[in-house]
């Protein structure tokens, strides 16, 4: 277990997954770096902690469809990001390859920094909601499933204290929970990453 040890997080009861085969009966943690989003037009791997790529992201928010593309390490083209206009709150559509949106990452500011939702519809065709707990910048945060009140992911950034150059910008860590979609959460970091880049002017 090593340094993420003690951020143990318990297996959901029945996965959830909008992307299968990015679930895993053990706990997964995602490598990030901080501003995802600011490297103009450059791709980027999300990997694993033990340095195997998970996804790889293509495109830039400076685009103008300010469309993101999503693909696994393999190079199958899983999703898009793409930012919605026209929302009173700061909006993202999660999209298929053929432009079907399949979750929905909604921002509402608040007083005290922001809250953040994600609402789609599983693999079983069931409705979900995560909410986010905790600021962006906190030390950590957590994603919680609104229906359950478990943790499904937790953002850490004290994981990677001594090795958080590794990407030449801060990284911080997802610790996924086991049976929870990997690749969906990841997704749901680059959301919540750029929408509060884009609150604090980077």
């Amino acid at each position: 277990m090593g340094i993420f040890g003690h951020h143990h997080l318990d297996p959901v009861t029945e996965p959830i997954a909008i992307f299968e085969q990015f679930v895993s009966t053990e706990p997964q943690t995602l490598i990030l770096k901080e501003k995802v989003l600011s490297v103009s037009g450059d791709s980027f791997d999300i990997k694993l902690a033990n340095g195997e790529p998970l996804l790889k992201v293509h495109g830039a928010w400076v685009s103008i469809s300010d469309r993101k593309k999503i693909e696994d390490a393999q190079g199958k083209h899983l999703f898009d990001i793409v930012k919605e206009h026209l929302h009173l709150h700061t909006t993202y559509a999660i999209k298929d390859p053929h432009g079907k949106k399949i979750c929905e990452v909604r921002s509402n500011l608040k007083l005290l920094g922001s809250k953040a939702t994600a609402t789609f519809t599983d693999h079983n065709d069931k409705a979900v909601t995560f909410t986010m707990k905790g600021g962006w910048y906190d030390h950590s945060a957590d994603i919680v499933n609104d229906k359950t009140g478990q943790s499904v992911a937790r953002i850490d950034r004290k994981l990677l204290s001594g090795r958080d150059l590794v990407f030449g910008q801060q990284t911080y860590a997802v610790v996924v929970a086991p049976g929870v979609d990997a690749a969906l959460i990841a997704a749901l970091c680059i959301c919540f990453d750029e929408k509060n880049n884009e609150e604090r002017g980077d």
